[in-house]
């Protein structure tokens, strides 16, 4: 089971995961141009964009004990690839629901919808 977090819950997330001292990578799972149309800033976190079909190709470069949240459009892509993780011996990993549109509603309208 993939734990669901909310955008408002993620910096909370994050602070747990750096009591811990575990430094949290985020993998916005979208297609380059939904990337252009909008995108998260990095504060706290790292993030790279990993879309969703190249992520097999990439799990090499994943640390599997990293803290790992995913994000997509709405959550449902970016859950999938959660699962796929997690299937793939990553112990850590989270979904952000509703995706980069809750983001968007929850923590920064500057964050354009689409």
């Amino acid at each position: 089971m993939i734990d669901q977090i909310s955008p408002t819950e993620f910096p909370h997330w994050i602070q747990k995961q750096s009591e811990l001292n575990k430094s949290v990578l985020l993998i916005d799972v979208r297609e380059e141009w939904e990337l252009e149309t909008a995108k998260v800033k990095a504060d706290g976190f790292e993030m790279v964009h990993i879309p969703m079909q190249t992520v097999p190709a990439h799990l090499d470069q994943l640390d599997p004990h990293r803290p790992i949240a995913c994000l997509c459009h709405h959550g449902s892509r970016s859950q999938q690839v959660a699962n796929f993780l997690k299937q793939n011996g990553f112990d850590k990993v989270v979904n952000i629901s509703g995706g980069i549109h809750a983001w968007s509603a929850e923590i920064d309208s500057s964050v354009p919808q689409y």
